[in-house]
């Protein structure tokens, strides 16, 4: 038996089949063969009983096999269907589908506890392995595994077989849910006697400038006849991987049963974990047993303290943090909820580029890799439990948030459920006392908040709660009377704003489904939620009880296209588009968001064969803006602190001048002008160094531009695309909300001047050339090295 644990990626060689298949309930344990088992069946009657494959010859077609990698989406690729009547997921059928893989272990594992990590499946999944019925989840946000001990083969004993069936058409969600292993899986092995899976707790109880009290608890499980002696060193490496303290106990564990070590050590001088210096300590847990090690764990931590003020708000390492959020989905262009992992690092890489600092996984537990990336990069999270479900079924899936989750210094806030109907009842109460209960004893360190949207005073709801989260609560400024009647309570305003508008366009049209860019057009009801995007940061600035805000949301995401039904497919409500372009929102948060100056002016200006007055506005944290239209001043507006000054202006094509002043002094000049015809492509990566790893993935931004190099911001031109090299394309997307092209293709329509591919390693090394052509234009093209 090879000692130790390893844990690897289970991502590629799966086969799958999109559609129903029959598989058997078997009336016997194993080798009855079919798609669960690789072996060939055995003989006797209870086949003909129990075991009849109706449809064996399409079940083993190769050709209805096609092999996928994780993570995969499978209802992305489905075609865009009006019959469907189903906008709220974007209009794309979901069908049952089925993931096969053939795999071998060797004959040196057999001992071994073999298990299978799934990070998340969209849902309702069940597994079969090597004929066995071993599993069912439900939940298409949690993350859960299959011990495969019992029913693997080893060595000569002949391969395995593992066989998901997903079935994604049950809506967890009222958003676009995909269909899939969308995240990743992995092969785990340990000893017998090893650390559960998430066993390991790091807490930081007492800081000061000197020391810092590192608590590390790490349940261990004894899967073996006999109880055993076990020796436990856990040692705490420093930012740059020196040791800085390490602790040595013993424990003693009964046959089939865990225990549970707890031990202290003192970290002297700590480098916190802040936004601006995300320092990341690593506790290395090894265990032994008769002296022979048997386990090693690591476990990233951070060192920091977190707290909310009823009266001033949130506070890092005793600093205040005024939180300046985001609410996402999951889901990104060409992808569909698929992302590798590099694609997360660029939305969040992108939200950072806005000013954001926190970011609130909506509304479900995100993937693993998003966390981490955000404790390495320094970005707050509010991680969410699905819904306000106290049943054995939902306590097991909070719970699975909380220990998978629980030692990211990012994270700040536990959320328990969102816009619940029992909000604000005396069972929701009861309800959420539960779900607050149990988080309390897996988590003391961090606070419990829900995204209420009303009830906030019924029914003895809110106060079970340690933080009071407001969507919406800066309409008629109800978080401010909250805040009067109960000022000992803490207040974050979980979602906000809600703005619906479409990229780059000036003029609403209902029935086509585009909303204008400046953000007012549905602020009135029958959507009260709807609200300028300005609304809640001048709420924000007349409440400093508020730690902060989470807008909504982001970036547009696929299904909730609110107002529209058809033809919308995606939501209009993001600060970005699903590609990540900015919308003229963007520029107001981040105006508002970062310290730097900033002035930016809304539409464009190509308007032809258009006259008439127009909508200039300027976006800006500057106190004082003057805007010049071919020469001639309109005029000065004075900014008062998060508004837009705004002009009407008779439209003369030529250009904008915004000339903006701070304390009287000149600081920023911005131009818009009208662009000529198009004349080329332009291809820009977000990185120029693709790891040839089989899975990093990169963004290439494409744009028409005029001779001079501007982008016309009105250019829809077809583009198709090629790759040449160890890469190839995995999406496309244009972030135009009433957009029915495919998003697994070679080419895609500029909308507003932009579109967007996808690019993914193939594993090797060399140059990687990717040419972006329209017809009548000069191509665009970028080199990336593959290394």
């Amino acid at each position: 038996m090879t000692p130790g644990r390893s844990r690897a990626r289970f991502d590629d060689g799966w086969k799958f089949f999109r559609g129903e298949l029959h598989v058997p309930h078997t009336v016997k344990a194993g080798m009855l063969g079919g798609l669960a088992d690789a072996m060939k069946r055995k003989g006797g009657k209870h086949l003909v009983v129990a075991f009849v494959d109706r449809e064996m010859k399409k079940a083993t077609d190769p050709e209805r096999w096609p092999e996928v990698t994780l993570p995969h989406d499978y209802v992305v690729e489905e075609p865009i269907r009006r019959d469907l009547q189903d906008a709220s997921h974007g209009h794309r059928a979901r069908c049952v589908g089925y993931y096969r893989k053939v795999f071998t272990l060797p004959r040196a594992d057999a001992g071994r506890r073999i298990t299978l990590e799934f990070d998340g499946i969209y849902r309702d999944s069940t597994i079969w392995v090597n004929g066995h019925h071993l599993a069912d989840h439900r939940s298409g946000y949690t993350s859960f595994s299959v011990d495969l001990t019992a029913v693997a083969r080893y060595g000569d004993e002949g391969p395995n077989t593992i066989l998901v069936r997903v079935d994604p058409r049950q809506n967890e969600g009222w958003w676009y849910e995909g269909g899939g292993i969308y995240r990743h899986a992995w092969l785990v092995k340990t000893d017998p006697v090893h650390v559960r899976q998430w066993g390991t707790s790091v807490t930081t109880p007492r800081i000061t400038a000197a020391s810092a009290s590192v608590r590390i608890e790490t349940a261990i499980l004894n899967e073996t006849a006999q109880a055993t002696g076990l020796a436990l060193e856990t040692v705490v490496l420093d930012p740059r991987g020196r040791r800085v303290a390490a602790v040595r106990s013993r424990a003693r564990v009964a046959a089939a049963a865990g225990a549970t070590v707890r031990q202290r050590v003192s970290v002297r001088a700590p480098r916190l974990w802040s936004l601006e210096t995300p320092h990341l300590y690593r506790a290395v847990t090894t265990v032994r047993q008769a002296g022979r090690v048997v386990d090693r764990v690591e476990t990233s931590f951070g060192i920091r303290t977190i707290r909310f003020d009823a009266a001033k708000g949130f506070f890092l390492n005793g600093r205040h943090v005024l939180i300046k959020g985001t609410c996402n989905h999951q889901d990104f262009a060409g992808v569909g909820v698929a992302l590798p992992d590099s694609l997360q690092a660029y939305r969040i890489d992108l939200l950072r580029e806005m000013g954001c600092n926190a970011y609130r996984c909506a509304h479900h537990p995100p993937t693993p890799e998003l966390l981490d990336y955000c404790d390495r990069v320094g970005m707050l999270v509010m991680d969410e439990n699905r819904k306000l479900d106290a049943s054995p079924e939902g306590l097991r899936d909070l719970k699975r948030m909380l220990y998978r989750d629980r030692n990211h210094p990012c994270i700040i806030l536990w959320g328990m459920e969102n816009e619940e109907p029992l909000e604000g009842t005396v069972m929701g109460a009861r309800l959420l006392e539960t779900l607050v209960r149990t988080t309390h004893r897996i988590d003391p360190t961090r606070p419990t908040t829900s995204a209420m949207n009303h009830g906030d005073l019924d029914g003895g709801y809110a106060e079970k709660l340690d933080v009071k989260g407001f969507n919406y609560g800066h309409n008629n400024d109800k978080d401010a009377a909250y805040h009067a009647a109960r000022p000992w309570h803490p207040i974050i305003g979980t979602e906000t704003s809600a703005s619906v508008t479409t990229r780059g366009m000036y003029q609403t049209d209902m029935k086509h489904g585009v909303l204008d860019a400046y953000g007012d057009t549905m602020a009135t009801p029958p959507w009260p939620w709807n609200c300028g995007f300005d609304a809640p940061w001048r709420s924000l600035l007349r409440h400093p009880f508020l730690s902060g805000i989470f807008i909504w949301s982001g970036f547009d995401y696929r299904g909730e296209p609110l107002p529209f039904k058809w033809p919308c497919t995606t939501s209009h409500y993001g600060a970005m588009d699903t590609c990540g372009f900015p919308k003229d929102a963007y520029w107001y948060h981040r105006a508002q968001f970062r310290p730097e100056p900033l002035l930016h002016l809304m539409p464009h200006w190509n308007r032809p064969g258009r006259r008439g007055p127009v909508r200039v506005r300027a976006l800006t944290n500057l106190d004082r803006v003057t805007l010049f239209v071919n020469g001639r001043s309109l005029g000065a507006r004075m900014v008062e602190p998060g508004t837009q000054p705004e002009w009407l202006v008779d439209y003369a094509p030529g250009e904008l001048l915004a000339v903006g002043m701070r304390e009287g002094r000149e600081v920023l000049r911005t131009r818009v002008r009208t662009t000529g015809p198009a004349k080329a492509v332009q291809a820009v990566p977000h990185r120029t160094r693709l790891v040839a790893d089989g899975r990093d993935a990169i963004a290439v931004r494409v744009s028409v531009r005029d001779a001079a190099g501007a982008v016309i911001p009105t250019a829809c031109h077809p583009v198709r695309f090629a790759v040449s090299g160890p890469a190839r394309i995995i999406g496309v997307g244009n972030g135009q909300c009433n957009s029915h092209e495919p998003d697994k293709a070679d080419r895609r329509r500029a909308f507003n001047g932009w579109c967007l591919v996808l690019i993914q390693s193939t594993g090797h090394r060399g140059r990687v050339a990717l040419t972006a052509r329209s017809a009548g234009l000069r191509p665009g093209r970028c080199i990336i090295s593959a290394g």
